[in-house]
This record gives C-alpha cells, sequence and structure tokens, in this order.
C-alpha cells in the first residue's frame, strides 16, 4: 500500500503539472538564466536578499508549482492575455491601457511596481519577484498572447510526430524538449545577442513584448487553420522563433529587473 501511495504521489508531482505549465520548467529556466549573465552587481545583491541561494532559473517555476494549492488560485488568469485577431500595435495598446481586469500585462506592472517600494514585506516581494521572473517568460510564449475563443491555443488540436496535444503546449514544452537539451546548455548555446539588440529588447516597454507574441500567435493560427500535424519541418521553420523569444525574455527579465533594483 505504501508503495502504490509512493507511485501515486510522485505521479502527482511530476506527470499532472508539467501538462499546463507555460514555457514548460524547462523554458522557464532557460529565460532565468539568461536573464541571470546581463543582471547588475546591484540587482544581484538585492535578488539574494530577497531570495537567497535560490537562483533566478531555480525560482522562475514556482507560480507553476503552487497551481495545486488552492490558496494561490486567483493567480490563474495572471499568465496570459487573450485579445481578437488582426488587431493593429495601437489597438492592442489601447486595449492594454483601458483594460483593468487581471491579465499579464496588468500584473507585471503591478508586481513591478511593488516591488520598488521600500515598505512592501520582504514575504511578499519574494512572492512578487518569482511571479515577475516567471510571467516575463510567459509573455513571451506567443500562445499566452493569443484568442480567448480557443484558450490560447488549448483548443486547437495538433499532433506532434502522431503525438496527439494542442498548440499551446507545443510551444509551451515540445519545442523546447525537442532539442534535447539542459537549461543551461539551451541557455548557453543562443545567448549570442549583438549589443545593439540588448540595448533596442530592454529599451522596448512592456506593450512591445505583448504585440510581438500576439503577431507570432496570429502567424502560428493561420498555419494551423490548413496543417496539424508537425513534425520536423515544424521545429525547422519556428526553431529561429522559439530561441529569439526566449533570449528576449532572458535580456528583458534583466533589463526589469536592474531598472527595479540598481536605477
Amino acid at each position: 500500500m505504501k508503495l502504490i501511495t509512493k507511485i501515486i504521489l510522485t505521479f502527482l508531482v511530476f506527470v499532472i503539472p508539467s501538462t499546463s505549465m507555460a514555457w514548460g520548467v524547462l523554458g522557464h529556466r532557460i529565460v532565468g538564466e539568461i536573464a541571470q549573465g546581463y543582471l547588475k552587481s546591484g540587482t544581484k545583491k538585492e535578488i539574494k536578499k530577497i531570495l537567497g541561494n535560490e537562483s533566478v532559473a531555480m525560482s522562475s517555476n514556482w507560480m507553476d508549482f503552487i497551481k495545486s494549492d488552492n490558496s494561490f488560485r486567483y493567480l490563474g488568469n495572471w499568465h496570459y492575455v487573450n485579445f481578437a485577431h488582426g488587431l493593429t500595435y495601437q489597438q492592442v495598446h489601447e486595449y492594454l491601457k483601458k483594460d483593468t481586469s487581471t491579465n499579464i500585462y496588468t500584473k507585471i506592472n503591478f508586481v513591478a511596481a511593488e516591488l520598488k517600494k521600500k515598505q512592501t514585506p520582504m514575504e511578499m516581494k519574494q512572492r512578487y519577484l518569482r511571479i515577475l521572473i516567471h510571467l516575463v517568460g510567459d509573455v513571451h510564449q506567443p500562445m499566452h498572447c493569443g484568442r480567448a475563443e480557443d484558450s490560447g491555443g488549448n483548443d486547437i488540436k495538433v499532433t506532434w510526430f502522431n503525438k496527439p496535444l494542442n498548440l499551446h503546449s507545443l510551444w509551451d514544452s515540445e519545442l523546447i524538449e525537442f532539442q534535447q537539451l539542459s537549461y543551461t546548455e539551451y541557455a548557453n548555446a543562443i545567448n549570442y545577442p549583438a549589443d545593439s539588440q540588448i540595448k533596442t529588447w530592454q529599451k522596448d516597454d512592456i506593450t512591445k513584448w505583448v504585440f510581438e507574441s500576439y503577431q507570432l500567435s496570429d502567424k502560428l493560427y493561420k498555419e494551423a487553420e490548413t496543417n496539424t500535424k508537425y513534425s520536423y519541418r515544424y521545429n525547422f521553420d519556428h526553431i529561429k522563433t522559439l530561441d529569439q523569444q526566449l533570449l528576449k525574455g532572458g535580456v528583458r527579465l534583466a533589463g526589469l529587473l536592474n531598472q527595479i533594483f540598481a536605477d
């Protein structure tokens, strides 16, 4: 009986969470690992005060790991923002400016503001920092800025090497895991931005981050209208986009953390 219980618990901890995690464990850690290398010394000191010996990469998955805790259920719709298709940058900008509902855009701004306040309790700073690290990763996953009618691609059925799944989970984890690299290996493999790219990406505001992912999601939706059977060709066609989104996420996360803690 004890053995059966142990097997069930192992399944709950390691299998079930992986089916619903944005970018997946691996993707978030890649973003965090990249960000670590662009943090200023002052930022690193402040982060260490908050997280202790926990790295940015390892803290990045907290927001998914606590999904099984009902007391954190309110965080569920912090991970994404949905739009109608075919919007321009100005329309997205206007929507985000006017929309006061809970979504990834409003919550990135909220937790960043809370982390800047000296009066924010340390316990809450720890929570907000883990959330921020995670959400900056999420917003660079295209399907987290997708359409409401299909739950950000969760209702779009596709196959990946004949394995049935959905468009959202394909971009969360399957594409990344297909590369067969650890998060440190993956981060090292793609972490070669030009200085001009770093400067530009870190100057871009959060609206730009959202719009870029929204535009990418629109392309992915259009592809899925004519073909839903994916394998090597899909990986070939999208690996550069995948790598760039992970890289941008890490560079921009570092830029935002430097604004909060070092500037």
